[in-house]
């Protein structure tokens, strides 16, 4: 396929938007979301306008800028096997994606009537099973799959509905078609990093953020708390929790976000106990009921007495209190069955079934190899599609047929041949393509879209925006964040001036103010803790080795004598430094202070320590404070390259423990300064006061046990 040059810049834009559109590309056959043609979309002109007004040194300015913000405000997704772990800073473009309102409009309609359309499978599946009796959906492809929950079958949630929070994966076919490539209906991830994206797009770009009257998102967050408040019992002030997995799950953060924005308790497994089919939160004062669980664990990881058993993520005894009524699960159990891509070339039919309705959002073309006819199309043509799992195998890779040679592809019929239910195929898609940074200007990149759904009012309402995704390739179709993809901020355009909306607190509004340090869950308490009396006894550590380095500089009468006790209480905390009799004070075998400071299994050590501050961080991330996590998850960055042995140490070392002795006396500020504003600090507190005092006493008897004749 070749490639256009682009076209010079219509008179809509202004003077320097072609420098921007210099290495823009179009490609034939391909729908573009900025050009038809060699004209741009009436939609996109706006912030062209503006992106060439400001000129490329500024935009590069103000993308570092961009960088920035997400850095400080920790926005981290963990890509697993990468290096950096859970610290992996979130991936953002920050050229939004525009919708124009017509469009909005349409996709709008489509996606209430395909959350409508699945809920109502789900009623149907956990239910009367009509759809099953009455053939219009094989029993294999409900009964056969993981998804299907059976001790959730006769069970009716809360409210009459399965799903309360719904996404759908979105890409744009060659003529400018929406379709939908796949669902998401277990727990839909996004919607947070769909928030902070718009956060941080929207200072970096605020004269075309509010001259295109961008839809705001805070109206799909208050509809979501309506949502989940409407599933309790009648209680005077329902409890919400969000369940999560835990930190090192990939989007821990977004878990933090959602808990924090939506003023909910975040909780793991652990913390949830189930009495008398009543589900508690553990707490410092006693059980606490909840009422609504926000759940971001899978269905099968949620109760290892029904469901799966292994799981140490779930709360046992969770499918009985909500088969009971006593609590809400949002979504319900089980919603994952219709995640299954197998579903897709079933639902127009199901569509007219249910709804009366045609389907007004298509999905990619979709064959399942379970039935007799759809089989053989697969095999026939099985070398122009993409063969995937019908439900999640990790035994069964997504394989594009086009790509096997003649052997392999001999194979793969023969696996779909033994296993045909196991398999669909679906045809290759080729996203459109969106303007992107390229550092030097814009290029075009494929790109897919995640749209959110939530429940409201006995309807469904839709985030006007959501999670758009490109690749960072050209060439590459992976917009997949787990696979190199990179986020953008979603603009959805208004004709009209926008209501300007918020979570924040109206000023004049009065509020009561009362204490609730007891209901601080044990798990979160300990933490505390012990983040605490790491804490300080990283600082002493570092204190004690820095005055041992500078006493090891001193040529004084008597530095020996001072040196010894502090060698003496670094040895009872598992720190022998070894000093030989007869050396210079301060000296150390080879590598004696280095191991102390940059070994990150010594335990006691400096590296060590931070290593235990990040990691306590991460667990009680949510009862931190933005700059509090990121000193902690900055804490030890110094201590990250071991240096050459070649410099001198004290000249080495002495910078080093200053610097982390600041960041140190920042930390324990910061837990002063809100000890006496939240309870929950507390803990943090009593942690210092604990190791503070043992550290003293420690010293003090090696002190005087030197002094004694």
């Amino acid at each position: 396929m070749t490639e256009t040059p682009p076209p010079a810049a219509g008179p809509e834009a202004r003077p320097g938007a072609a420098g921007l559109l210099a290495g823009y590309a179009t490609r034939p056959g391909i729908y573009d979301e900025l050009r038809e043609g060699d004209r741009l979309r009436a939609h996109y002109r706006p912030l062209l306008g503006e992106l060439a007004a400001a000129g490329l040194p500024e935009l590069r300015r103000r993308w570092e800028m961009g960088g920035r913000l997400i850095r400080e405000s920790g926005v981290t997704y963990n890509v697993y096997g990468d290096p950096q772990g859970t610290e992996r800073p979130w991936q953002l473009d920050p050229v939004p994606f525009i919708i124009p309102a017509e469009e909005w409009a349409a996709l709008e309609r489509g996606l209430v009537q395909r959350a409508t359309l699945l809920n109502a499978i789900l009623a149907d599946a956990y239910g009367p099973q009509r759809l099953l009796r009455e053939g219009r959906l094989p029993a294999p492809l409900i009964l056969g799959q993981p998804g299907f929950l059976r001790p959730c079958h006769g069970w009716r949630p809360a409210g009459g509905a399965h799903l309360h929070l719904y996404a759908a994966d979105l890409a744009r076919s060659p003529d400018g078609q929406w379709w939908v490539i796949s669902d998401r209906a277990q727990v839909p991830t996004g919607p947070g990093y769909a928030l902070e994206n718009r956060l941080v797009v929207s200072r970096l770009l605020p004269r075309a953020f509010l001259a295109g009257h961008v839809t705001r998102l805070a109206d799909f967050f208050n509809d979501l708390r309506a949502s989940l408040a409407a599933l309790a019992p009648r209680v005077e002030s329902p409890r919400v929790v969000v369940l999560t997995p835990g930190p090192y799950n990939e989007t821990y953060f977004e878990h933090v976000c959602l808990a924090r924005y939506l003023g909910y308790s975040l909780v793991e497994g652990e913390d949830l106990l189930v009495r008398d089919d009543r589900v508690y939160l553990k707490t410092l004062g006693g059980l606490e009921p909840i009422h609504v669980i926000l759940r971001r664990v899978d269905d099968d990881f949620c109760d290892p007495l029904e469901l799966r058993n292994e799981s140490l993520l779930g709360v046992p005894g969770l499918v009985q209190a909500a088969r009971a009524g006593n609590v809400a699960v949002a979504n319900a159990l089980g919603s994952g069955l219709v995640q299954s891509p197998a579903l897709m070339g079933f639902l127009p039919g199901l569509c007219r079934d249910l709804l009366g309705e045609k389907l007004l959002l298509p999905s990619v073309a979709t064959w399942w190899c379970g039935q007799e006819k759809p089989l053989r199309y697969v095999l026939e043509h099985a070398g122009r599609l993409v063969l995937k799992p019908a439900w999640p195998r990790p035994d069964i890779p997504v394989t594009f047929g086009e790509r096997l040679g003649p052997a392999e592809l001999a194979d793969l019929r023969d696996r779909i041949r033994f296993q045909p239910h196991l398999y669909i195929a679906q045809e290759e898609v080729e996203l459109s393509l969106a303007p992107s940074w390229s550092g030097d200007g814009l290029a075009p990149r494929p790109v897919a879209m995640r749209v959110f759904v939530v429940a409201s009012g006995g309807s469904y309402r839709v985030m006007p925006g959501g999670l758009t995704r490109v690749s960072a390739r050209e060439r590459s179709q992976a917009v997949s964040m787990q696979r190199g993809g990179v986020s953008k901020d979603t603009w959805i355009l208004s004709p009209a001036p926008v209501a300007h909306s918020t979570r924040l607190l109206a000023p004049s509004r009065p509020e009561q103010l009362r204490r609730v340090g007891n209901n601080l869950p044990s798990r979160v308490a300990s933490n505390l803790f012990w983040l605490g009396r790491y804490a300080e006894r990283t600082e002493a550590t570092a204190r004690l080795l820095r005055t041992l380095l500078r006493l090891g500089t001193e040529t004084a009468a008597g530095a020996s004598n001072a040196a010894q006790p502090i060698l003496d209480t670094l040895a009872a905390f598992g720190l022998p430094l070894g000093v030989p009799a007869g050396e210079a004070p301060g000296a150390t075998p080879e590598g004696g202070w280095m191991r102390v400071m940059f070994d990150a299994d010594l335990p006691g050590g400096l590296r060590h320590g931070a290593d235990q501050l990040r990691r306590l961080s991460l667990l009680v991330r949510d009862r931190l404070s933005t700059d509090m996590s990121r000193l902690l998850s900055s804490l030890g960055d110094p201590l990250l390259r071991r240096p050459s042995p070649d410099v001198p140490e004290p000249a080495l070392a002495l910078p080093l423990l200053n610097q982390l002795l600041v960041h140190l006396a920042a930390v324990h500020g910061l837990a002063n300064e809100n000890v006496t504003r939240a309870q929950s600090w507390r803990f943090l507190d009593l942690g210092h006061r604990v190791e503070r005092a043992l550290m003293l006493a420690t010293l003090l008897d090696r002190a005087l046990g030197a002094a004694d004749p």
